[in-house]
This record gives structure tokens, sequence and C-alpha cells, in this order.
């Protein structure tokens, strides 16, 4: 079952069977890997994909966006997501560029890289419609990895957080058969921990 079936998100009054997402990121912080791995998961799930991403300024730290989308029927779109089943934040400062009164819709999923818990963020930025997440992938992946790359992490809170719509053995199976080979099985088993912890870690839910 879809997740925005799971949340009853509908498009007037049929439900709509695309389901979208969009991350937030910076550059160097994997937003983009995240997107494919989840749309190739999805893939291997029989489903119909697309992820791309939207860049700023092409150098490191600079924000980016990248979206997917998966269906039941192949996908005619080509254009940006305007409202999404989830939105994943992968550091925290992008939350003041986000309009949460048009993106977040009652169903909405946000998921945080935060250490706040689910309703400091609400109170923070006024969101009082949808299902908020937090989960602190930056200090997983620091202890598990010994750096700063929160997209693994991320990956596992965003299983959780849509309602196991992935099977988390499939994503972990897509996130070896893309970085295994660069890097190596003891950081990949590494990046599993993280993924697996995250999956566990994460709070929140409706307001």
């Amino acid at each position: 079952m879809l997740a925005q079936e799971f949340y009853g998100k509908k498009l007037g009054d049929t439900v709509k069977s695309m389901f979208e997402f969009v991350i937030h990121g910076r550059g160097g912080q994997g937003a983009k890997t995240a997107s494919e791995i989840l749309a190739h998961a999805a893939l291997r799930q029989g489903k119909y994909i697309q992820a791309f991403s939207e860049y700023g300024p092409e150098r490191t730290g600079a924000p980016v966006k990248s979206f997917v989308r998966i269906d039941d029927n192949p996908i005619t779109l080509h254009s940006g997501i305007e409202q999404p089943a989830v939105i994943a934040v992968l550091d925290s400062s992008l939350l003041d560029t986000i309009d949460f009164g048009s993106d977040m819709t009652k169903v909405c999923v946000l998921v945080v890289n935060t250490p706040k818990p689910p309703q400091e963020i609400r109170t923070a930025y006024g969101i009082k419609k949808g299902h908020v997440y937090t989960v602190d992938c930056t200090s997983i992946s620091v202890e598990i990895l010994g750096q700063n790359r929160p997209n693994t992490p991320m990956l596992g809170a965003i299983v959780k957080a849509s309602n196991d719509y992935f099977s988390k053995n499939a994503l972990i199976e897509d996130l070896e058969n893309k970085l295994l080979h660069k890097i190596g099985r003891e950081m990949m088993d590494k990046n599993i921990a993280c993924l697996k912890r995250a999956y566990d870690e994460v709070k929140g839910g409706a307001g």
C-alpha cells in the first residue's frame, strides 16, 4: 500500500497514486545519492520511477534539492514537485527556506536531521499539519563513520517515517549495489549500521 494511501492523501475525490519526495540538502551531503537509492529500491518493487536534482551554485555547501517520483503507472510529468508526500531535510538550517504553509499538506511527512524533538520543530516553524519526525543523523554518522554524512541514516529514517513503504532490506541491498565497490566492505557495513540505527531512533508522528 502506498504511504499516501495509508495517510489518506487525496487529489479531488481520488486517492493520489503517485508518491513524491523532496530531499533538501547541501552540496556534499549526499542528497542526490539518497534520492537515487530510494528510486532504485522502488524500481525493484516493480514501480515506475523518476529521480532528478535541482542545484544552486555547484559548490560544496550550496543548497541542493533532489526529487523522487514513484508510481504504479508510467510517469509523464517532468516538472518540480509541489506537494510531496515526504520532505526530508539533511541540514536543519535549510528549514528557513521551506514554505511550510504551502509545502506541508494535511498528510505530508517531514523528516529533519536534528537532535531537537519533533514538537520543537513544529513550534519553531509554525507547522500545524502533517507528520513531523526528527533524528540526529549527523551524530549517528559522525559516531559510526567518523564523518558527517547524514544521507545514509536519513534513508533509514525515511523508511520508518513513510510507514515502511520501502523494504528496509531491499534498501540496504540497493545501498550495497551503489556503494560497495566504491567504499569497500568495512565502510559499507558502517553505512548499513547508520541506516538501521536511524530507523530505530527516529521519533515523531502526527501533531
